[in-house]
């Protein structure tokens, strides 16, 4: 890597302050720190890291946690859409068709979000905010497979620009700008988020002169859950991964390995982990077992985007609360909600998108009432 390393030494001084390219000075520091450790630690306000480890560095780390799941993800979407139209394949066969079916959506995710984020550093003069490396590849994680670019695009756009840049930038917004990606396609397009079919090619299919994709759509567990439907998939279906649904949030074993990662980095809060999961637990036993449709309280934790949500989402570093006593409770809010929302609402049977954003919403007034109980418990003991 030291002849990459050479060629930005090279080309820092035109983009550099008096350089002939200067005005692009925030596109090359965004690629510079891309490779390398930065110099100087972020600039942003809003920051969230106040220690040795920069903030990019730490952003990088949890895609590093993610790539498990997306992983199993792009093999799950391959797998399903191969058993749908009964052709065998292998293992690579699978994986490089799911790969297929997501980059185009990773890059249109990081191709606008990025630009938005470059052309607001470049109208600031600062540099580029390190906060949708990871943004950019959780909007592709929990969306449908089916989500058309065109409205990934313009969701990502919305997010971008109303969830964290009319705020101030990364460390400044308020919500989750990935959630706020979300909600915007939920509410905005639902036919296209009712998020309970498996994708299949249906350019492909006519090709081949097979049926209409719709013949060969897929329900969630949680999508015949809601529907009253006896659910079809197995507990360990569940637990594996091998079961219709976004690309990120099918299998728990793959984001409970990046829990673990992120928890040993020092980078996810464990107690927002553990108390969304404790939650969502205690309020899916209180409401009671769907024997009858073959759903079971704890399978609750381990299908749709609750896993998802509780590791990567819920434990943002920015969105939610700091003190170490408001995480407890932040979490289990969320993961009560979740369910609550999930069990009472038929109609809306995936419960994590919209808890988490409530979470964010009351993080600060939790935060808020811890350091006002210390601050009056330090004043008693001052009298």
């Amino acid at each position: 890597m030291a002849f990459i390393k050479n060629i930005l030494d090279k080309m820092k001084p035109t983009f550099s302050e008096g350089g002939k390219l200067s005005a692009f000075g925030s596109l090359f520091d965004a690629i510079e720190t891309f490779f390398y450790v930065p110099n100087e630690t972020a600039k942003s306000y809003g920051a969230h890291i106040h220690d040795a480890i920069d903030s990019k560095r730490s952003i990088f780390f949890v895609i590093i946690a993610m790539i498990p799941a997306i992983l199993f993800g792009m093999w799950n979407i391959g797998s399903l859409h191969y058993a749908a139209i009964g052709e065998a394949t292998t293992l690579f066969g699978s994986f490089f068709y799911g790969l297929g079916v997501m980059l185009p959506k990773i890059v249109v995710s990081y191709a606008v979000g990025l630009g938005i984020e470059i052309a607001v550093a470049q109208w600031k003069k600062e540099e580029v905010h390190e906060g949708f490396f990871v943004t950019g590849i959780l909007i592709p994680m929990i969306v449908p497979v089916n989500c058309p670019l065109w409205i990934i695009a313009i969701a990502t756009a919305f997010a971008v620009i109303f969830a964290k840049e009319v705020f101030g930038g990364t460390g400044m917004n308020i919500f989750n700008p990935a959630l706020v990606t979300r909600a915007f396609l939920f509410f905005a397009y639902p036919a296209m988020m009712s998020g309970d079919k498996v994708w299949v090619n249906q350019s492909y299919m006519d090709s081949i002169g097979g049926p209409s994709a719709d013949a060969l759509t897929a329900a969630t567990p949680l999508g015949q859950l809601g529907a009253g439907e006896t659910v079809s998939y197995d507990a360990m279906d569940t637990i594996i991964g091998t079961i219709p649904g976004s690309i990120g949030e099918t299998s728990f074993v793959a984001i409970m390995i990046g829990a673990v990662i992120l928890i040993w980095a020092g980078i996810a809060s464990w107690k927002i982990i553990v108390s969304t999961f404790v939650g969502g637990a205690l309020l899916a036993y209180l409401c009671g077992d769907a024997a009858d449709l073959n759903f079971q309280w704890w399978e609750h934790l381990t299908v749709g985007g609750f896993a998802f949500g509780a590791v990567f989402m819920a434990t943002d570093p920015v969105t939610a609360c700091r003190t170490e006593g408001g995480k407890w409770i932040y979490g289990f809010i969320i993961g009560a909600l979740a369910i609550i929302i999930r069990q009472f609402n038929p109609g809306y049977p995936e419960g994590m998108m919209m808890a988490i954003l409530m979470g964010n919403l009351i993080a600060p007034l939790i935060d808020y009432c811890f350091v006002q109980s210390n601050i009056n418990k330090r004043m008693k003991r001052a009298k």
